[in-house]
């Protein structure tokens, strides 16, 4: 069975008990802080994804850090867990899957958008409005920039991308010019 689909099944049971107890965003936030603080904790992560190390001390290492973090008791419950079926370290899988749920069941789609350079406000409330039109449902955007596009954009809806960048334009414009 793939990460993702294990990932999809805790979040899915996760976004259950969270709708039903008001804490979605609370516990959403809660979890991305702990995802970031694994990841980018090399001692954390080698310690909760390393199967050598029992699972007494990874046990007394989630119970000392929630103590001190203080989170919802539905979020320690959740960390507690994925660190009892070995899944803590992939808590970042999880998180996307998570977000998507919460997403999925608000009606809203998730939409990234990556340009050569950042653009204007209006800009991005045109390509809003342009994306809610198309997808018939709110969008939620997150950008990046990447100057080997030169120019455009590239949006990624689900999975579908709407590549209007130069780069693109560009590649399409020379194997026109090597088929001829």
């Amino acid at each position: 069975m793939s990460i993702e689909t294990i990932a999809r099944r805790y979040a899915v049971a996760l976004a259950d008990v969270v709708a039903e107890r008001g804490e979605a965003l609370a516990v959403q936030k809660e979890l991305l802080e702990w995802g970031t603080m694994i990841s980018s904790n090399s001692l954390l992560r080698d310690a909760f994804s390393n199967p050598i190390v029992p699972y007494e001390q990874k046990q007394k290492l989630l119970s000392e850090l929630l103590t001190r973090s203080r989170v919802l008791p539905t979020t320690a419950s959740f960390l507690k867990v994925l660190l009892r079926n070995q899944r803590l370290s992939e808590i970042g899988e999880v998180n996307k899957r998570f977000a998507l749920i919460l997403d999925q069941r608000a009606g809203l789609v998730a939409a990234e958008v990556t340009t050569a350079r950042p653009i204007s406000a209006e800009s991005v409330q045109a390509l809003q409005g342009k994306l809610t039109s198309v997808t018939g449902k709110q969008v939620r955007l997150t950008f990046a920039t990447d100057q080997e596009l030169i120019g455009g954009m590239i949006v990624r809806v689900g999975s579908t991308v709407y590549d209007g960048s130069v780069r693109n334009q560009l590649d399409q414009v020379e194997r026109q010019l090597a088929g001829s």
